[in-house]
């Protein structure tokens, strides 16, 4: 049973519009999109009062950098425990990784969080010491126990190039133990912190303020890589309020938007694409969006 309550509605009018998209020149997108959308009845949500549907949503697909909401969470988790150490690099870190998606600094992130560093391959005893630390991350998501997030797999840095060393024996023969997640487990972990579930409320709001995407157009136009154009949120009508992480590399186009568009309750989606025609339509998430907001409330 998903996190949200079941609409009938929102399935009917997410199938219907599966099929025009694919109808409009995109062969086979039903087999290789995965979508979680979840309205709200008020302005400011509480867990569990979300109606939605899904799309292929249990579905496991290479992140891209998705997964950076993951870490940018258990950074504020590790916080919260003393497990780690607050500091102003660590804040630019954190910021870099969720506003510009920078995998340097996601690097970084993830060293701190499991006491991992990359590096040239190790010998069996050490490696297997390093994989246990590198696995503290999905660790903590197996003790959330939600059922949204089993067979994840959030342990892997991202790259603009590639891993090498003991990063690329990590990802195992044929990139097997690749990042793993899915849309209505990325809902979820999403959902945990813009409802301030997870974190307390100044901790959350602190976490938040990186993911805010500005929608005027000039503004975009400044920045190639806004993760609004080409993506959910430009759809949007240009006064509504976005929060979102987009993933983008040579075999996926991903989003995870969170909007409050004018005079309407919040409205959650995540959408996962995979495929070299689906990576290059800058139109397909657009459109979503923008029918998937006429169903928010």
């Amino acid at each position: 049973m998903a996190f949200y309550r079941q609409d009938p509605e929102m399935a009917y009018c997410l199938k219907g519009l599966l099929d025009r998209f694919e109808k409009e020149g995109r062969p086979n997108l039903q087999e290789n999109i995965a979508i979680t959308c979840i309205r709200y009845e008020k302005k400011s949500p509480s867990t569990c009062s979300g109606y939605g549907t899904g799309w292929n949503s249990n579905r496991n697909f290479y992140p891209a950098s998705v997964v950076k909401i993951v870490y940018a969470l258990a950074t504020h988790v590790w916080l919260q425990q003393d497990l780690i150490v607050d500091s102003e690099e660590l804040r630019r870190a954190l910021h870099e990784m969720i506003a510009n998606s920078n995998n340097d600094a996601t690097s970084y992130i993830l060293d701190l969080l499991t006491g991992t560093t990359s590096g040239p391959s190790l010998n069996k005893s050490n490696y297997q010491a390093w994989t246990i630390q590198r696995q503290l991350i999905n660790n903590w998501l197996e003790e959330l126990q939600w059922p949204e997030i089993q067979n994840w797999n959030c342990s892997q840095k991202t790259w603009n190039e590639g891993p090498f060393g003991r990063e690329k024996d990590f990802y195992g023969e044929n990139n097997k133990n690749r990042n793993s997640m899915t849309t209505d487990g990325s809902a979820r972990i999403f959902e945990s912190l813009m409802t301030k579930e997870m974190l307390p409320k100044v901790a959350s709001e602190k976490l938040i303020k990186n993911f805010l995407r500005s929608l005027d157009p000039f503004i975009r136009k400044q920045d190639l890589n806004n993760q609004v154009d080409g993506f959910l949120g430009e759809g949007l009508p240009y006064a509504s309020k976005l929060w979102s992480k987009a993933g983008l590399m040579s075999e996926v186009r991903h989003d995870v938007a969170w909007w409050e568009a004018p005079n309407k309750n919040p409205m959650l989606v995540a959408v996962f694409t995979i495929g070299e025609k689906l990576v290059k339509d800058r139109f397909l998430l657009p459109a979503i969006g923008s029918e998937l907001n006429k169903l928010a409330i």
